[in-house]
Parts: C-alpha cells; structure tokens; sequence
C-alpha cells in the first residue's frame, strides 16, 4: 500500500467515524428534547426513530448499525440521552427495552435496503428508504411489544394490539427521515460508495 491509500484510507476512516458520532448525537437529541411523557405502558413518544431511519438511509448498513451501537453504549454508561433524559443499563431491562434492542437492527435494515438500491444503480429514492423502513418498522413494533409484555407481565398478543397507537407517528417519522435521505443521497451520490 503506497503512503497515497494510507492517507485515504485512514482519511475514509476517519470520515466514517465522524459520521458514525454525529448521527448518534442526532438520536440523542431526538430522545430527549421531544420526548412526550404520554404513551402504552409508559414508553414515552420520541423522535428517536426519525434519527435512527436517518442514520440507516443515509450511513447504510453497517455504519448505520454501528451509530445506533454507540448511542447505546452511551446511554449505557451513563450519559442521560434515552427517552426523557434516562440512562443506564437498567434501561434494557425496563419497559423501553426492547425497543432498545431493536432500534439497530432497524437502521441496519433501512441501510440494508438502501445499499441493495445502490448496487442495482437505481437512484435512492424516498420510496426506497420507506420500503425497508416498513419492514424496519415492523421489527421495532414487535420486539418493543415482546419488550413491554415481558417488563409488565401483560399478554403479549394484548400488548402488541395496544403498542400499534404508537405506529402511526412512527410512519411519519419514516417518512420525513425518507424525504431527507433522498435529497442527502442527491446531493452526496458518492457517500455509500465511501462508507465501504
């Protein structure tokens, strides 16, 4: 490897993690500054999906998988940037969990279906961020249910009836974090290709 592949190695590097940290930041403050305190069971209603379909959309799969990763991991340790301003590992085993454990396979699939776009060379549309982002938005629902049954003792059917109220805002938030990804991808066509 000449000094020249080194330097942009480490440069793509370096622009990786860059972006890895910044849309965790976006999900952090996605979770605690619209936070709602109303919602099934007390998961409160967040904007923390629009920043997680986002990060999928637009970083792809793996490092969209990873940002969601970190912000995890940070709220793990400490810093107060799950919904409402909480933190700490007892957050996985509380009522939210499982929408925690959820939430990077979702940008994982969302990226999946965006970098299965690229490859065919068919341009990133909003309706391709929103098709994985359905199925994205499937997984979320039902892990976050089994989540909320398993914390609260509740029939899981009953209780995946019930958190289908939070769906609705969910799509929305699909849909703008699309709208955004698409005009990102537009005007950044070579940024998958660099996250590779």
């Amino acid at each position: 490897m000449t000094s020249t592949d080194s330097s942009r190695a480490t440069t793509v590097s370096t622009t990786d993690l860059a972006l890895i940290a910044t849309f965790a930041a976006l999900i952090a403050v996605c979770a605690v500054s619209a936070a709602l305190p109303f919602g099934v069971n007390g998961v409160p209603v967040t904007l923390q999906l629009f920043g997680i379909f986002l990060a999928g959309a637009v970083l792809g799969a793996k490092r969209g998988f990873f940002t969601v990763v970190l912000y995890l991991v940070v709220g793990a340790a400490g810093l107060p940037i799950f919904a409402g301003g909480s933190s700490g590992i007892a957050q996985f085993s509380g009522v939210t969990g499982g929408y925690l454990f959820a939430f990077p396979f979702a940008a994982l699939i969302v990226g999946l279906a965006v970098e299965r776009a690229h490859r065919r060379n068919v341009a990133i549309t909003a309706g391709v961020v929103v098709v994985g982002g359905l199925v994205a938005e499937t997984v979320v629902w039902l892990v976050g249910a089994t989540g909320i049954s398993l914390y609260a003792d509740t029939p899981l059917w009953a209780t995946i009836k019930s958190s289908f109220a939070y769906v609705p805002a969910d799509l929305a938030k699909l849909a703008a974090a699309a709208v955004v990804a698409a005009a990102v991808h537009r005007a950044f066509p070579a940024l998958l290709t660099r996250g590779r």
